[in-house]
């Protein structure tokens, strides 16, 4: 059921308004993609080359995307090295002049983000740990705020003609995302400080935001599978130092975090980490919004 709702929503963006879309656009992952629908309407052809059940440092460079990368006019990512696994191959392989690196074409939503976690020291056996910081940041709403500013001057740069329609809708959104952010930070102020473990470190801008305290991550380092000793050593932390919740994306696996959970006798919380993790994230709106009611059933 999850699969078939994640292709209903890939095909959603497919099928995105093509008859008068004056770009073509090509996101790295689904969050990306909702915001350019809801800054250029249907202004814009999307298609993101992720979906929610993907873990977006791994992907294949099929045929299929390299096929939309050629017809890119506007290639969006996270950045911060987060799709450094296949996005430089993707890049070449396309052969597309107006998407690479320093070019228009070419926009990271890193660049307009507030970063957290940026490491004082690199060394490989801390794990698979980002020179410039941690790139999982559209779960911090403030990020997609101004994320959208930028996008929307970038739309203006590569589609002069319709600028002003970029300007007016991305106003319209701030508006509606302003106060969609008063109200989830309303109902999650009673999250603050509640001790929860994390599969990896993709929810730590959530954890930021809401002032979540994570105690424990699955994995051993970032990067790496559970281990059944680090588990079991996770699990007698727990006993002098308990947990709410343990928290996990809709593209990873259950089974570490319901392992500890059913042992530590505390929920085990699957959130849809982007758009089109779980029927109730359709869209950026939906996403926070299934997100908060969600934690806040497991944390009552």
């Amino acid at each position: 059921m999850k699969s078939l709702f994640v292709f209903v929503l890939t095909a959603f963006f497919l099928a995105a308004p093509a008859a008068n879309a004056a770009l073509n656009v090509l996101t790295c992952e689904p969050e990306w993609a909702a915001l350019t629908q809801e800054l250029a309407g249907d202004l814009a052809q999307v298609s993101s080359a992720t979906t929610a059940l993907q873990d977006p440092h791994r992907i294949q460079a099929r045929p299929s995307l390299l096929a939309k990368a050629r017809r890119a006019d506007l290639l969006i990512c996270t950045g911060a090295e987060l799709e450094m696994g296949w996005l430089p191959l993707l890049q070449r392989e396309a052969g597309n002049a107006r998407i690479q690196p320093g070019q228009p074409g070419y926009f990271e939503a890193a660049r307009f983000a507030r970063i957290i976690e940026r490491p004082t020291a690199l060394d490989r056996a801390q794990g698979d740990v980002h020179a410039s910081g941690n790139p999982h940041l559209h779960l911090d709403p403030r990020n997609i705020a101004r994320v959208a500013d930028g996008l929307t001057k970038r739309l203006a740069d590569l589609d002069p003609v319709n600028g002003a329609r970029y300007a007016q809708r991305n106003t319209d959104f701030q508006s509606r995302w302003t106060a969609a952010m008063a109200r989830w930070e309303q109902q999650g102020a009673r999250l603050r400080g509640a001790p929860v473990v994390v599969h990896h470190r993709n929810l730590s801008y959530l954890a930021d935001w809401l002032g979540l305290q994570v105690i424990g991550e699955l994995e051993p380092r970032p990067g790496m599978e559970p281990t059944a000793g680090h588990l079991a050593e996770l699990l007698e932390t727990l006993k002098a130092t308990p947990a709410r919740m343990v928290l996990r994306t809709a593209y990873e696996s259950p089974k570490a975090s319901e392992w500890l959970a059913s042992r530590a006798t505390i929920p085990a919380l699957e959130l849809p980490y982007t758009v089109g993790g779980s029927p109730g994230a359709k869209d950026l709106f939906g996403l926070f919004d299934d997100t908060l009611s969600r934690l806040q059933q497991s944390a009552p």
